[in-house]
C-alpha cells in the first residue's frame, strides 16, 4: 500500500509545483491597428523585446492586430486588453470623456506609458479623381475609416471643423486600413484617409500598385483645430518617400501612445517598459518610422493622462524624472 500511496504523492505534489509555476506567469495582451499599419509593428516589436526575458520575469506578451485607437482604448477599459497603442488626441478624450467617448464620460483609471511616433494625417487620392487639396474630397467616394478607429475619430473632426457630414461624399466607405488601398486601386473609392507614420506599408501599396498622389491637408479650418487642441501638431510627409509625390506634403497630426490602466500592475508596466529602453536601439530598428526617436520626447510628447506607476518607476531609476 506505500509503495501505491508515494507515488500518488508525489503526483500530486508534482501537480501542485507545476500550478504554482502557471500561476507566475503573466500574460499580456497589446492592441495594435491593422496588419499593413505601423501599430501593429509597435506591438509586435514591444511583445519580441518583452518575450526575450520571459525566463526572468514570466511575462508572455501577444499583440494581436485590432481596429485601431479607439477600439484598444475601449478593450483596456474593459479588461479584455491590458494595454494597446492610441493616437495622442484619441488617448486625450478617453481620459478626459469627450469625443468619441462623450457617453462614457472621464476615464480617470487610463494611465499613459510612453509615447512613440508621430503620426500624420494622410491623404491618397487617385491621379485620376482630380483631388488637388482637402476640399476637394466634397463629392467624390471616399473612405473615412472604420468606427473604432482612430483614423476614423480624427477624420469626423475634421469633417465638424469643415461643416461636413458623410453625405457630402458620394459614397463614405468604412474599410479597415488593411483594405482601403486594394479598395482604391481597384477603382472602388476615389481617396482614401489614413493617420500613420511614415513610410507606412499601405501608403506604398496604394502608390505603387496604381497612379495615386498625397494630397495636402490644410487651410484656416486646420489651423484652428492646431491651434486648440495640444494633441495636434503641423506636420509633413517629406517627398520621395512614395512614386508620385516628390515634394514634401503639408498637413497635421498626432503622436501613437503606449497606454495601459491601473488595472496593469506596477511590476507588469516596469517591466514593459525595461524592456523597450533598455535595448532602445534594437527597438528603433524595428520599423524606418522609429528611426528618430529620442527618449525625452517618448516621455512627454502626446501624454494626456498621467504616467503608469511602473513607467514612472523605471524613468526614476534611469534618472529622467
Amino acid at each position: 500500500m506505500k509503495l501505491r500511496i508515494i507515488p500518488i504523492l508525489a503526483s500530486l505534489a508534482l501537480c501542485g509545483l507545476t500550478g504554482s509555476a502557471a500561476a507566475e506567469e503573466k500574460y499580456v495582451t497589446v492592441g495594435t491597428g491593422g496588419q499593413t499599419g505601423v501599430y501593429y509593428v509597435v506591438g509586435q516589436s514591444i511583445c519580441r523585446l518583452v518575450n526575450r526575458d520571459t525566463a526572468r520575469t514570466g511575462i508572455k506578451c501577444t499583440a494581436p492586430s485590432t481596429g485601431g485607437s479607439v477600439a484598444n482604448l475601449n478593450a483596456i477599459k474593459s479588461g479584455d486588453q491590458n494595454m494597446g497603442v492610441a493616437q495622442s488626441d484619441q488617448q486625450y478624450n478617453a481620459y478626459k470623456g469627450e469625443g468619441a467617448f462623450k457617453e462614457q464620460g472621464p476615464w480617470p483609471e487610463l494611465r499613459a506609458v510612453f509615447g512613440v511616433h508621430p503620426e500624420v494625417f494622410t491623404v491618397v487620392a487617385r491621379a485620376d479623381a482630380g483631388i488637388h487639396s482637402f476640399d476637394d474630397l466634397k463629392g467624390k467616394r471616399v473612405n473615412i475609416g472604420n468606427p473604432g478607429s482612430g483614423q476614423r475619430a480624427t477624420m469626423d473632426v475634421v469633417m465638424a471643423a469643415k461643416g461636413w457630414t458623410s453625405a457630402d461624399f458620394q459614397l463614405a466607405s468604412e474599410l479597415k486600413a488593411a483594405e482601403q488601398a486594394q479598395a482604391l486601386c481597384d477603382n472602388k473609392i476615389d481617396a482614401m484617409v489614413y493617420v500613420v507614420g511614415h513610410p507606412s506599408g499601405s501608403i506604398q501599396e496604394a502608390t505603387t500598385s496604381c497612379d495615386s498622389v498625397i494630397v495636402p491637408v490644410t487651410g484656416k479650418e486646420i489651423d484652428d483645430l492646431v491651434a486648440a487642441n495640444s494633441y495636434y501638431a503641423k506636420s509633413s510627409i517629406k517627398g520621395g518617400q512614395y512614386k508620385g509625390t516628390d515634394g514634401d506634403v503639408d498637413s497635421f497630426g498626432v503622436v501613437a501612445t503606449f497606454v495601459s490602466s491601473t488595472a496593469s500592475s506596477e511590476e507588469t508596466i516596469y517591466e514593459m517598459v525595461k524592456a523597450v529602453f533598455d535595448n532602445f536601439d534594437r527597438f528603433k530598428k524595428l520599423h524606418p518610422a522609429f528611426e528618430n526617436l529620442n527618449e525625452a520626447n517618448m516621455l512627454k510628447d502626446g501624454l494626456s493622462a498621467p504616467l503608469h506607476d511602473g513607467a514612472v518607476k523605471y524613468y526614476k531609476e534611469k534618472g529622467w524624472m
